[in-house]
C-alpha cells in the first residue's frame, strides 16, 4: 500500500486510548473523577505513548446508563467539571501531541431531556416530532434485543396522550427522529459546538440505530443523513473524524463508510475480527482470526479498521454462532455470572487470559493487526473486573494509580466511590501503575514498548495484510506492507514452543529480518526462507530490511 499525503489521516497510524472521566482520576476527593483530575494525568497517558484521547459521555445526565443519558448535549456535567475545565483538557492533551476525540450520542436523548419533557405536554409541542411515537399499540411479544431481560420491549406508553414512544434501548432513552429535519439540525449544531471547542472528532454510538427511520418517513436512503454529518464536519475541520459503531457482518458493515465515495465514516470498530479473535485464544488455533481478516473488504486508503480487544462494554459474541460462542464461554467465562444477556462476558482480560505471556501475546497481535489500535484504560497495567458489580459495570472501575486506598483514584471514603475497584488478587495493592512505573518488566513498560515501536512504523497502521504460509497450526505469520516498507509478526496461540518456516520469495537477495522488540538480525536463505523458534505464547516483530535500506530500527 502506498502511504500519500498523511496531514489529514492521522488516525490511520494512531493509538486511541479510552476512558471515562467519573472513573479515571478525582481532584477534589469527593469520590467523582473530574476535568482536572484527567488534566493530571495527561502527562502519564503521553508517556505510555497515547496520541488520541476518546472520552466517554461526560454530558450532564441522571447517570442511569453510565452517561449514555444525555440531557443536555452542549454541556458538561457539573459533577465531573466545567466547559473551561474541558478545554484545559483539551489544550493540554494537544500540547503533548494527542488528540481528543469525544462521545456522540445522537439515537436518543434521556426521557429528562427538555426536548422531550416539552414534548410530552402536548401533542401539538414542536417537540413532539423530535421523537417516535405511535397511536395504536405495538405487536404483543416484542423484545428488545440491546437489552434482552433488561428492557421490556421497544415502545412504552405516554398515560398523558395515550400515544407510544419508541426506545431502542432503555425505556428512559426515547429515541431521536432523525427524519425531523430540525433534529438534524439540532445534531449538526451539536457538532460544530465541540469542534469548536478543539475535539478532533467524535465517536458515534450505535451508528445503525441512528439511521434507523420511523415508518412512513420519507427519506429514500438512511445514509445521506449520515454523508450530510460528515460533509458538516469536513467542512468545519478537515481532520475531523468520525469513529463508528457499527456491529453488523462486514457485507453491511462497509456500507457505514460509504462505498467508492468513502463519505460517511472515517472508521469502524471491528467487531467481527475481535469475536474471532476469542475463538482463536479459546482453540489455541489462529484460523478463525485468519478468516475474518481475509474476508475484510478492501477499503481505500482513507477509511481505516479500528481494532480493539476490550470496550467499556459487554465482550458481545453475538456474530459467532451457538457452537463457537459455548466454546469461548467455556473458555473465559465458565461462570454464569460472569456472562450476560446471553451473548457477551463482563471480564476484562487478564482475568480471562490469566498466564501473563498470553496476555503480552495478545497485546501483541492487537498492534500489528491491520487498522489502529484502541486500549480500553487500565488495560496498560492488566486491571480486572470487580465481580461484585452486576452486568458491564464491572468492568467500569476506577483507574487504579497506586496500591494506596481506593487504589489512588480518590481521597474520598470508599463508600462514597462512584464505583469500587475490584477486591481480589486484581485489587490496586496487587495491580497499579506506580508500582508498574518502577518495574522495567512490568506490563505497563510492555506496553510503552509495543507503542514507541508502534509510533515508528507506519506500515502497522497503513501497510496491506497478508497470512504467510508456515507449518505450525499454533502459530500465526501475517506481514503488513507499504510503501514505506514491511513487517512480518509472529503470534504462537498455544502454551507449547515451536519452530516455524515460512518463506518471502518476492524479497531480493540479501533480505534480512531485524527484531524491533529485541536485537537479533536474520538472514533469510537464498529462496527466502527463514527458519524461527517460537517459545509457548511467543511474539516477534520483524522488520524487513532490504539491501541499502538504510530504515532498519
Amino acid at each position: 500500500m502506498k502511504i500519500t499525503d498523511t496531514s489529514d489521516l492521522w488516525w490511520k497510524s494512531a493509538i486511541v486510548y479510552c476512558l471515562d472521566v467519573e472513573t479515571f482520576m478525582d481532584s477534589d476527593g469527593d469520590g467523582t473523577g473530574d476535568m482536572q483530575g484527567l488534566a493530571q494525568r495527561i502527562d502519564y497517558l503521553a508517556q505510555l505513548g497515547v496520541t488520541c484521547l476518546w472520552l466517554m459521555p461526560f454530558y450532564p445526565t441522571p447517570d442511569r446508563d453510565d452517561g449514555y443519558d444525555i440531557t443536555d448535549f452542549y454541556g458538561v456535567d457539573p459533577r465531573l467539571g466545567n466547559h473551561g475545565e474541558l478545554v484545559e483538557v483539551i489544550r493540554t492533551a494537544n500540547d503533548r501531541g494527542m488528540r481528543v476525540i469525544v462521545d456522540l450520542v445522537v439515537n436518543h436523548t434521556s426521557d429528562r431531556h427538555p426536548w422531550f419533557l416539552k414534548a410530552k405536554r402536548s401533542v401539538n409541542s414542536p417537540y413532539r416530532d423530535y421523537y417516535v411515537w405511535r397511536d395504536d399499540p405495538p405487536p404483543r411479544g416484542q423484545k428488545n434485543t440491546v437489552f434482552p431481560g433488561e428492557a421490556k420491549g421497544i415502545w412504552t406508553k405516554d398515560e398523558a396522550s395515550g400515544q407510544w414512544y419508541q426506545h431502542s434501548f432503555y425505556e428512559h432513552q426515547p429515541d431521536l427522529n432523525i427524519a425531523n429535519p430540525a433534529v438534524r439540525d439540532e445534531l449538526a449544531r451539536v457538532i460544530g459546538f465541540w469542534l469548536q471547542l478543539g475535539v478532533a472528532g467524535f465517536r458515534v454510538d450505535a451508528v445503525p440505530f441512528f439511521l434507523e427511520m420511523p415508518q412512513g418517513a420519507r427519506i429514500p436512503d438512511p445514509h445521506e443523513l449520515l454523508r450530510d454529518f460528515r460533509r458538516f464536519l469536513q467542512r468545519r475541520s478537515s481532520e475531523a473524524i468520525l469513529l463508528g459503531e457499527v456491529n453488523l457482518p462486514y457485507d453491511q458493515q462497509v456500507q457505514y463508510f460509504g462505498g467508492p465515495e468513502v463519505n460517511e465514516l472515517s472508521m469502524q470498530f471491528d467487531f467481527i475480527g475481535m469475536q474471532a479473535f476469542y475463538l482463536s485464544l479459546a482453540r489455541k488455533d489462529p484460523a478463525p482470526l485468519i478468516e475474518a481478516l481475509t474476508s475484510r473488504p478492501v477499503l481505500p486508503e482513507d477509511v481505516q479498521w479500528a481494532n480493539f480487544l476490550r470496550n467499556h462494554d459487554e465482550l458481545t459474541l453475538d456474530k459467532l454462532s451457538d457452537a463457537e460462542r459455548e466454546e469461548v464461554f467455556s473458555a473465559f467465562a465458565p461462570d454464569e455470572g460472569q456472562r450476560v444477556y446471553g451473548r457477551g462476558i463482563t471480564r476484562r482480560l487478564p482475568p480471562m487470559l490469566g498466564d501473563p505471556r498470553r496476555i503480552r501475546m495478545a497485546y501483541s497481535l492487537l498492534f500489528t493487526l491491520p487498522g489502529t489500535p484502541v486500549l480500553f484504560y487500565g488495560e496498560e497495567i492488566g486491571m480486572g473486573e470487580n465481580a461484585e458489580i452486576p452486568g458491564r459495570l464491572a468492568v467500569r472501575t476506577p483507574m487504579q494509580w497506586t496500591g494506596e486506598k481506593n487504589g489512588g483514584f480518590s481521597s474520598a471514603p470508599p463508600s462514597r466511590l462512584v464505583a469500587r475497584p475490584p477486591g481480589d488478587g486484581y485489587a490496586p495493592e496487587h495491580v497499579n501503575a506506580a508500582d508498574q512505573i518502577k518495574d522495567r518488566e512490568s506490563l505497563l513498560h510492555f506496553f510503552r514498548d509495543l507503542m514507541s515501536r508502534y509510533r515508528i512504523s507506519p506500515e502497522l497502521g497503513w501497510g496491506a495484510f497478508q497470512a504467510l504460509e508456515q507449518p505450525v497450526p499454533a502459530i500465526l505469520v501475517h506481514s503488513l506492507s507499504a510503501d514505506v516498507g514491511r513487517l512480518v509478526a509472529i503470534h504462537n496461540f498455544d502454551e507449547v514452543p515451536a519452530t516455524t518456516r515460512f518463506a518471502l520469495p518476492d524479497e531480493p537477495g540479501g533480505t534480512c529480518l531485524v527484531d524491533l522488540l529485541g536485537s537479533e538480525r536474520i538472514e533469510l536463505d537464498e529462496k527466502g526462507g527463514v527458519e524461527i523458534e517460537v517459545p509457548g505464547y511467543g511474539y516477534r516483530w520483524l522488520r524487513v530490511a532490504r539491501p541499502g535500506d538504510g530504515r532498519v530500527s
